[in-house]
């Protein structure tokens, strides 16, 4: 080819590459222009912007003429000199500086590779050939080449960032202040501005509705003159600017006599108190017609029976509303004199007393726009307890509304004394608080109660507070009976009753957990045989004290006891089944084998806690309803723990140091419950030593043991029992797994499913237990209960007894191949004994076994 071939053909290839960068070298001249201009005219741009953000913020309109002319001087002078800054620092980016950038931003400099020639070797073909690859890679490059990024960082310029103090007051000036207001800067160049200007008639005025609405506030200038809705109590606030006299305000809303303002008047608050006008009269004056938005009055209703515990504590379940919120509320007791039996204590005329108010509790966060809460309280102790009362519930809102709920006639709720001579103190300290005037006649009574104390007064503490009390009763009716020594008396009394009802029980109590607690200790200390079977017998003895105080207790409270195991709420357990328990502790206590022993002792505290007692150990199907129900009961109980230590956690996470002390306390105070029940403390710091996932895993096992054995197999109601008992079940899977993946948030939402899942089985098992006792007769209900008890075996293969025993004396090897198997449980006994790795405890017990045998 010839040489001056070779030359075009390179030309051409340079002159096609440098067209193709025509686009990277504007875009990149572009940007060096906005780098210079930024960095040259910062200044400028950012005096500008101040200036327009205090114009439109109005800042002229508060100060002297004089004084908005030396601003605007002063904005003008800056804004010359940041010109002729930027002016001087300003240079136009010529297409050389533009290519040299672009250049500079590619490897290799590229662009410079392009314009240089062949110096040696232009003759050599090889050469040529080397020299024409090469300016073939540096334009396959340079067809890849992009615009040079521009550098727009000018801090060094602006240490202090004053642009952006410019820009964030431009912003407040968009949101708050007005365009128009810029026009004001020719009256305050022609010595009009400032002040002058604020002479000029205008007004503004704003809206604010009361806070609990939880509305906007509303700016006149911007609403159309006609009708608007304002919530009573709104604020109105109106400014009127310019000569005086120049515009006036007339207003009818807040019903005040002078509604005319005077003539001088610059700012005006009103309270919107009833549907009127509100009118601006004046150059640019506008009015509005005014009408009160609707606020509903609150209401209040009950959501439920009165409930109350067996110590005197009431529960009222009621429901609120109101269109806004509800601030307060309160419940208020009244003596219905009208159903009252005016006889003995209450023939005299009452002592004036006020009306017994309660507050109502309210939700601490959330909306109080509709929400259910419980009234709780224990009015106990007052005079009025037992007697006829009504109760009011009365709830109000933010404007002073108030609703009230229909009067709910009622006894009182108070603890009930069941106890005779306890029950006979209460009724005269409610006769004494009923009226002074009952003091003699009260005397006369606990005297003739407590005439002949000899075999009916269990409590000599009692009994000697009680004549303290009678005496001190008959030196005030001697000499003057005054409110203090009435009130000191009453309270003397209440003490005095509450010892004749709980004496007894607690101090059989007392005995009984004093007797599990030393037996808890010889288990943990190894006691002989010897020691074992004293400390059952002072057991059995504690036990069967105590059983009788509360059969006794339970016998006079009937009707209570009957309704509570309705609820499931307690255990009925015979004496029987309570002896072979212990009987059974025993045994395995002398046999070496401690842990089952202190499992079946902590399964007999805790049902001691709850414990009924029934005749002739019947329970049936009922019975078995009733331990389901507890069971279920418990797990709910442990699982809301688990999930409250879940929760502690994640605090923890993410406040280690705030929650660290308030966590490890509250751990200890939940794995330490149940301390007072002999090895209850010590199970439960056994329970604190394993991880979430590990007792959420044992909670899940529980929770399937317990789905075996629920009654109502085959109802509508036994099946939702069971599926939702699944649910519950799959959830705490759910949690296991989380937790053991540290999934604390996570673990939590399936630890709540689980429990609202669990909640709603407690509540289909009760309905099923309440509708197979409505569908059996009482015949029918025995017979089905000797049935099942007949028919019942333990995993042995044994009965479980009759008439509600725990155990039976029919032979465990049965059949007609007795021998084989006798032989084979012997053959089995020998060979584990012979296993020198098992425990020294169970390799004793074996050793036992085959020397008994």
């Amino acid at each position: 080819m010839p040489e001056s071939e070779v030359m075009t053909d390179s030309n051409r290839q340079k002159h096609d590459a440098l067209k193709g960068l025509a686009r990277p070298l504007r875009v990149t001249r572009l940007g060096m222009l906005a780098e210079r201009a930024l960095r040259s005219f910062w200044l400028l741009w950012t005096v500008l912007v101040f200036g327009l953000a205090l114009l439109m913020l109005g800042l002229q309109d508060f100060i002297a003429p004089k004084a908005a002319q030396i601003m605007l001087l002063a904005f003008g002078l800056a804004a010359i000199y940041g010109l002729i800054y930027g002016l001087r620092r300003f240079r136009w980016p010529s297409k050389s500086e533009a290519r040299a950038r672009l250049d500079a931003s590619l490897a290799g400099h590229p662009i410079t590779a392009l314009t240089d020639t062949q110096a040696v070797g232009a003759q050599d073909l090889a050469s040529k050939a080397v020299w024409q690859a090469h300016l073939a890679r540096i334009t396959a490059r340079l067809k890849r080449a992009k615009a040079a990024p521009a550098d727009l960082q000018i801090s060094r310029y602006d240490p202090y960032a004053f642009r952006y103090m410019a820009l964030l007051l431009l912003l407040v000036a968009l949101i708050f202040g007005s365009v128009a207001r810029v026009a004001s800067v020719v009256e305050i160049a022609s010595g009009q501005g400032g002040a002058a200007q604020a002479a000029a008639p205008s007004w503004e005025g704003w809206i604010a509705p009361p806070a609990y609405t939880g509305k906007p506030s509303l700016y006149l200038n911007d609403l159309p003159a006609g009708d608007l809705l304002v919530p009573k109590g709104a604020r109105i606030t109106v400014r009127l600017y310019g000569e005086a006299g120049a515009l006036t305000l007339h207003e009818t809303v807040s019903g005040e006599a002078g509604d005319e303002t005077g003539p001088d008047a610059v700012r005006h608050e009103m309270t919107v108190n009833q549907a009127g006008i509100l009118q601006i009269d004046g150059q640019g004056g506008v009015g509005w017609n005014i009408a009160l938005l609707p606020d509903l009055s609150p209401e209040v209703r009950f959501d439920g029976d009165l409930l109350r515990e067996a110590s005197g504590v009431m529960r009222q379940p009621f429901a609120a509303q109101d269109d806004y919120a509800v601030v307060s509320g309160q419940a208020e007791f009244r003596l219905d004199l009208a159903n009252l039996d005016r006889r003995y204590g209450q023939a005299a005329p009452p002592e004036p007393r006020e009306n017994v108010i309660l507050d109502l509790p309210l939700p601490f966060a959330g909306d109080r726009r509709k929400f259910s809460e419980d009234l709780v309280d224990d009015l106990s102790k007052h005079p009025w307890s037992g007697l006829p009362v009504t109760l009011t519930l009365t709830v109000q809102d933010a404007q002073g509304q108030i609703g009230n709920s229909a009067a709910k006639p009622m006894l009182m709720p108070g603890r009930r004394f069941f106890a005779p001579l306890a029950a006979a103190v209460i009724e005269q300290r409610r006769d004494l608080l009923w009226s002074r005037q009952n003091a003699a006649r009260v005397t006369q009574v606990l005297r003739a109660v407590t005439h002949r104390p000899d075999g009916f007064v269990r409590n000599d503490s009692a009994y000697l507070m009680l004549r303290v009390a009678i005496r001190r009763l008959e030196s005030g009716v001697a000499f003057n009976m005054t409110t203090e020594l009435q009130n000191e008396i009453a309270d003397a009394l209440w003490e005095i009753a509450l010892l004749f009802e709980d004496g007894s029980l607690a101090d059989a109590k007392q005995r009984l957990k004093r007797a599990q607690e030393r037996l808890s200790e010889a288990m943990k200390n190894g006691a002989s045989k010897d020691e074992i079977a004293e400390l059952m017998d002072e057991l059995r003895d504690a036990t069967k004290d105590y059983m009788n105080q509360l059969a006794e207790q339970q016998g006079k409270d009937g009707s209570e006891n009957q309704q509570q195991a309705q609820k499931g709420d307690t255990f009925k357990f015979s004496q029987q089944e309570l002896q072979a328990l212990m009987d059974r502790i025993q045994e395995l206590m002398e046999e070496g084998r401690m842990e089952e022993a202190q499992e079946l002792m902590q399964r007999m505290n805790e049902m001691m806690e709850n414990l009924r007692i029934t005749e002739g150990g019947q329970g049936g199907e009922q019975g078995e309803g009733q331990q389901s129900m507890q069971n279920l009961k418990d797990s709910l109980r442990d699982q809301q723990g688990l999930s409250d230590e879940a929760f502690r956690d994640l605090q923890e996470q993410f406040n280690p140091d705030a929650q660290a002390g308030e966590g490890d306390q509250n751990r200890s105070n939940n794995d330490g419950r149940g301390q007072g029940d002999g090895e209850s403390g010590q199970q439960g710091g056994k329970q604190g030593k394993q991880s979430l996932a590990d007792r959420q895993q044992a909670l899940r096992d529980e929770l399937q043991r317990q789905q075996g054995a629920l009654p109502g197999a085959g109802t509508a109601e036994g099946d939702a029992a069971r599926q939702n008992l699944d649910k519950a079940g799959r959830a705490m899977d759910k949690a296991e797994q989380a937790l053991r993946d540290d999934r604390l948030a996570e673990a939590l939402d399936n630890q709540a499913e689980a429990l609202e899942a669990m909640r709603e089985g407690l509540r289909n098992l009760n309905d099923a237990i309440a509708r197979n006792e409505q569908q059996q007769s009482p015949g029918e209900q025995g017979q089905s209960m000797g049935r099942d008890s007949a028919n019942a075996r333990d995993p042995l293969g044994r009965s479980n007894g009759g008439r509600g025993q725990a155990g039976s004396d029919e032979s465990l090897l049965q059949g007609q191949d007795v021998y084989r198997r006798a032989r084979e449980l012997l053959d089995e006994l020998r060979r584990r004994s012979g296993d020198q790795n098992r425990p020294d405890v169970e390799l004793d017990y074996l050793k036992r076994l085959l020397d008994r045998f």
